[in-house]
C-alpha cells in the first residue's frame, strides 16, 4: 500500500475540533509528492446543494503537499469531500478514501457543530466491572442471598447457558471493588465503568426492579458514595448502566400497570388490549422475553420520570453525594423503536440534554450490537459500543486456528482441534451469530474498519469505545487462542482511536465462550493462576496510550496491509507514532515516504517503545523495513 492523499478529520487535518454553527474552518489534504494532483476542490453540500471551493497550497513539508480551503459550517452536521484533479481526470477523496466513481453523499467527512462530547473522554483508559464477579467485600458474608439466587462460592464454576445462568449468585459488592483499586491503578486505567447496580431479580441486574436505590446486594447508596469517593480521590472516573428500552417485569412501575388498567403507569409500556394465549395480559418485551417489559418513548409521563423531572433517575445518581461522571445506555440501539414509533434520535437528544443540564462535564455512551452509523452524530450519544467496527474484525482476524467455524473436537481424539477454552465445539460466535468466527485476512478486516468508521464523524469515532470484549461477549483469550495473540489485540485496542476499554480479567488471561460464561470470578485468591505476562502486557500498552499523546488525539493513516499484517501511523503535531500488528511471521515490510521529524527523509531513527524490536534505520532513499517475525505488536516514535 504506497502513501495516498490522505485527511481523516483529526486536529492535523481540521485544527478547530470544536467548530459553531456558520464558521468558516480551515481543512487540509496531504498530497505525497508525485501524486498525480495538480488541483484541488472540496466539495460541499450545505442545505442539501454541492458547492465547490478551490484549495490552495498551503505549503511543502518534506515529501508531502498540504493543500488548504475553507468549509462554512452550514448545517449542525456539515458534509465535505476532496476532488483531485490530475492529468487523467479527478477522483474523490472522502471518509472511505480514494474512489474514482461517483458515491453518495453519507461517507464524506463531517463537520459538526453540536456540543462536543465533554473533553475527559478523550484521555479515557476505561475498565468494565459486572459487579456480582469482582470482589467481596467482609459484608457481603453477612447478606441472606434473595428468594431467587442460587448462591454460589467464589471457586463454583459459571454455568453459561441455561436456566441456572441469570440465577447464580457470587455476592461481590462495591465495597470489594473499592477494596481492589489498587489492582486498577497497577493496570493503568483511569475511569471505572459499572454493570447495573439497581436492585433486580437476577445477577446481571439489568432487568431492574427500580431505580431509585443501589441495591443492598451491593451495599446500598451508601456503599456507591464511597465507591465514588474513592474513585474521585484518584482522580478517576466513575460511569454507571442504565436501560432505557425497558425495566424489569418486578418494577414498581410496571406491577402497578398490570394490576391497574387504568394506572398511569400504564402508558409506560405497551400493553395490548388483548391478552396472551396462556390468559396472560400480552405486552412488549425485549426480544420476547417477559421479564423484561418495553418502556413506552411516546410518553410524556415516561420521559418525565426517567429524564426531564428534577428528581429522575437520570439526575438523581450524576449529583452529588454520588456524583457518576455519566451513563452507558444498555440497548441504545432499541429504545424508542417499535414498530412505527421511532422516538430513538428524540429520546437520545433529550437524556443528552438532561445529562449536560445536569453536570456539564456528563458522558452518554450508547450500547450498539450492530450498525450504529445512523444513530450518531444527532445531538444524542456521544459515541457508541464499537463492536462492529471494531470488536469482530480483530477477532476474525486473529482468531485461533485450532477449528474452523462448525468444526467439532472427535471425543477422545487427543490430535483432534480443541478450542481455546477446553471443550468441544467451534470458535465461539459473534454476539449470537451463527457458525462461529469467521476466519479473515487483514484486507477484510481493514475494510470492515474502514466501512463503519467512514458513516460517522471523527469526532463520534474518536468518542466511541473500542473493546475485545465485555459482559455480553466471549473472552477474547478463548477467541484468540494465547496471550501472543491477544498482545497483538491489547495492541490495536491501546494505540487505534476510540475509548479503550478492557473488560474486567482480561488483563489477566482469563477465559468464556460466551457473554454469560465470561462473568467469571476475578481470582484473587488464585494469583498463581494469573497470566503474569498479558497483564504486564495490558499494563505497558495502557502507559504507552497513557504518554504518548498522538495516540489518543492523533489521526489515522494506514500505510501497508497484507493477510497477515497491519502497519497504520497516528500523526499529531506533538509527534509520529508508528504501529505495526502482525498475527504471524512474514516476509519484512519495506516501507518508503514516511514522515520524519522536521520532513527530512534522513531524519532520525525510530525508536521502539513497545515490542523489543530493534531502531528503525533509514536506507539511502528514506525507506524503513519492518521487522517479520509474528504473532508481535511493535510501536515506534519517529
Amino acid at each position: 500500500m504506497s502513501l495516498l492523499p490522505h485527511h481523516d478529520g483529526s486536529a492535523l487535518y481540521v485544527p478547530e475540533q470544536e467548530p459553531a454553527l456558520g464558521q468558516r474552518v480551515p481543512v487540509f489534504v496531504r498530497v505525497p509528492e508525485g501524486t498525480d494532483v495538480r488541483q484541488v476542490h472540496v466539495r460541499t453540500t450545505g442545505d442539501g446543494e454541492p458547492r465547490f471551493v478551490e484549495a490552495t497550497v498551503d505549503r511543502r513539508d518534506g515529501h508531502d503537499v498540504w493543500w488548504r480551503a475553507d468549509v462554512e459550517v452550514r448545517n449542525p452536521v456539515s458534509n465535505y469531500r476532496f476532488m483531485l484533479t490530475g492529468t487523467t481526470g479527478y477522483r474523490w477523496l472522502n471518509a472511505a478514501g480514494q474512489i474514482d466513481h461517483d458515491v453518495p453523499d453519507h461517507g464524506d467527512f463531517k463537520l459538526v457543530s453540536h456540543a462536543p462530547p465533554p473533553a475527559w473522554a478523550r484521555d479515557a483508559l476505561i475498565y468494565q466491572i459486572f459487579p456480582d464477579r469482582f470482589a467481596r467485600s467482609a459484608d457481603a458474608d453477612g447478606r441472606t442471598p434473595p428468594d431467587w439466587a442460587i448462591p454460589c462460592d467464589w471457586d463454583t464454576p459459571v454455568i453459561g447457558r441455561g436456566p441456572e445462568t441469570p440465577r447464580q449468585f457470587y455476592g461481590g459488592d462495591l465495597d470489594g471493588i473499592t477494596e481492589r483499586l489498587d489492582h486498577l491503578d497497577r493496570l493503568g486505567v483511569n475511569t471505572v465503568y459499572l454493570t447495573p447496580i439497581f436492585p433486580a431479580r437476577s445477577n446481571h441486574r439489568y432487568d431492574a426492579a427500580g431505580f431509585d436505590t443501589v441495591d443492598p446486594l451491593l451495599g446500598g447508596d451508601a456503599a456507591l458514595v464511597r465507591l465514588a469517593d474513592a474513585v474521585r480521590a484518584r482522580g478517576w472516573r466513575l460511569l454507571g448502566d442504565i436501560t432505557s428500552n425497558h425495566t424489569g417485569d418486578a418494577h414498581e412501575w410496571f406491577t402497578r400497570a398490570l394490576a391497574d388498567v387504568d394506572a398511569p403507569e400504564r402508558e409506560l409500556y405497551y400493553f395490548d388490549v388483548t391478552t396472551g394465549g396462556d390468559g396472560e395480559p400480552a405486552y412488549e418485551s425485549w426480544n420476547g422475553v417477559r421479564s423484561l417489559p418495553k418502556l413506552n418513548w411516546g410518553s410524556a409521563e415516561l420521559r418525565r420520570r426517567f429524564a426531564t423531572a428534577p428528581d429522575s433517575l437520570l439526575r438523581r445518581w450524576l449529583r452529588p453525594p454520588y456524583g457518576l461522571d455519566g451513563w452507558r445506555v444498555d440497548v441504545a440501539n432499541m429504545t424508542g423503536r417499535r414498530g412505527a414509533d421511532a422516538y430513538t434520535h428524540e429520546v437520545a437528544r433529550l437524556l443528552r440534554e438532561v445529562v449536560a443540564q445536569t453536570r456539564a462535564d456528563g458522558l452518554l455512551l450508547a450500547e450498539h450490537g450492530h450498525d450504529h452509523t445512523g444513530d450518531l452524530d444527532s445531538d444524542g450519544w456521544h459515541g457508541t459500543m464499537n463492536y462492529v467496527g471494531f470488536t469482530d474484525p480483530v477477532w476474525s482476524w486473529l482468531r485461533h486456528e485450532n477449528s474452523a467455524p462448525g468444526d467439532a473436537a472427535v471425543p477422545g481424539d487427543a490430535s483432534a482441534p480443541r478450542p481455546a477454552w477446553g471443550g468441544d465445539g467451534p470458535v465461539p460466535n459473534f454476539l449470537g451469530t451463527p457458525g462461529g468466527v469467521r476466519r479473515r485476512d487483514a484486507h477484510a478486516v481493514l475494510a470492515t474498519m474502514n466501512s463503519f468508521r467512514s458513516l460517522i464523524s471523527w469526532r463520534s469515532y474518536t468518542h466511541s469505545w473500542q473493546l475485545l470484549g465485555s459482559h455480553d461477549s466471549a473472552r477474547v483469550r478463548t477467541v484468540v487462542g494465547d496471550a501472543a495473540r491477544q498482545e497483538v489485540a491489547a495492541g490495536l485496542l491501546a494505540t487505534m482511536p476510540g475509548t479503550p476499554v478492557v473488560f474486567a480479567g482480561d488483563e489477566l488471561g482469563l477465559t468464556g465462550g460466551n457473554g454469560e460464561d465470561s462473568r467469571t470470578p476475578m481470582p484473587w485468591h488464585r494469583p498463581q493462576t494469573w497470566d503474569v505476562g498479558t497483564f504486564a502486557a495490558y499494563r505497558a500498552l495502557l502507559a504507552l496510550r497513557r504518554d504518548i499523546p498522538a495516540l489518543r488525539h492523533g489521526g489515522l493513516r494506514w500505510v501497508h496491509v497484507d493477510a497477515d499484517t497491519l502497519v497504520f501511523l497516528r500523526e499529531a503535531t506533538t509527534g509520529t507514532v508508528l504501529v505495526l500488528a502482525r498475527r504471524a511471521a512474514g516476509p519484512p515490510v519495506r516501507l518508503t515516504g514516511l514522515p520524519s521529524a522536521g520532513g527530512a527523509a534522513s531524519g532520525p531513527d525510530g525508536e521502539n517503545v513497545h515490542g523489543g524490536a530493534p531502531a528503525l534505520r533509514r536506507a539511502a532513499d528514506g525507506g524503513i523495513t519492518l521487522p517479520g517475525d509474528g504473532p508481535t505488536f511493535q510501536v515506534w516514535q519517529l
